[in-house]
């Protein structure tokens, strides 16, 4: 509660796409970003307070947020514009910080005794991640489209764009993450075949921006800046798949202990 506080009263003025000194599409895209982070956050508060979840659920998903703010309305945003190293550090803390973040918190239960009683539906919804093979496609396709020069610079010079782009990019994210870290026993191999298919993909990616031979993007960008966004992209995003792939091999080999052992009792 103090941390939220205080953030509440951080100066919005000087962030990127803030709603009070920018203009025009950026004001209304800076506007929309607080509308949506502050909204989820001040119904989790209210959930909170009547439901408490577990302390470190709890501490997770404010730090999501806080990154989620930064992210998304401070200085990074405006330095993407022109950076694309920049631009890749705000793409990656949503793919591989915030999302797994917020999926690791499990809010649904804060939303829902806060008001937001349609979200037993959410239930229903989220057999999806019984489908990880599925869900890393979709967030591999969002990821590749992104990053393809036209739709790469229409983000980065029209507000709206760059508000869409950042949306798909979350909610794939989330999607992956749920299905690899919540998607149950059954689904284990598939989890990790999904988060080694995104460290390949990703990290081809990167390899691309790293020894491409000139400029994918804008001209006014060095060749240097596209280089360490490879790097961002390869190296930051590979140790966090390769976290991830170490993670679900270790529950999966557990299990199939826990089987073994459950045949050899079985058969004494």
């Amino acid at each position: 509660m103090t941390l939220f506080a205080a953030l509440w009263w951080l100066p919005l003025t000087g962030w990127a796409h803030d709603p009070i000194t920018s203009e025009g599409s950026a004001r209304w895209d800076g506007a929309v970003n607080l509308l949506l982070l502050g909204g989820l956050w001040t119904l989790y508060l209210v959930g909170q307070s009547r439901h408490a979840p577990p302390r470190g659920r709890a501490i997770i998903f404010h730090f999501a947020c806080v990154v989620a703010l930064v992210t998304l309305m401070g200085p990074l945003d405006d330095w993407a514009k022109s950076s694309t190293a920049a631009h890749m550090v705000q793409h990656m803390l949503m793919m591989i910080i915030i999302a797994p973040l917020w999926v690791l918190s499990r809010p649904f239960p804060q939303w829902f005794h806060a008001g937001l009683k349609r979200l037993t539906r959410w239930h229903r919804m989220a057999r999806v991640n019984q489908h990880p093979l599925t869900l890393a496609y979709l967030h591999a396709a969002a990821v590749w489209f992104w990053h393809l020069p036209k739709p790469y610079m229409l983000a980065v010079e029209r507000p709206w764009w760059h508000w869409a782009e950042h949306l798909s990019f979350l909610v794939t994210a989330i999607g992956f993450w749920w299905a690899v870290l919540l998607g149950g026993r059954h689904t284990r191999p598939f989890a990790l075949l999904a988060v080694l298919f995104t460290l390949m993909h990703t990290g081809f990616l990167g390899a691309v921006l790293t020894f491409a031979d000139g400029l994918l993007y804008d001209e006014a960008r060095s060749i240097q800046d596209q280089q360490l966004a490879g790097l961002i992209m390869w190296v930051g995003g590979g140790i966090t798949y390769l976290i991830a792939a170490g993670w679900v091999s270790h529950q999966w080999l557990r299990e199939l202990e826990r089987r073994m052992r459950s045949v050899a009792v079985a058969k004494e």
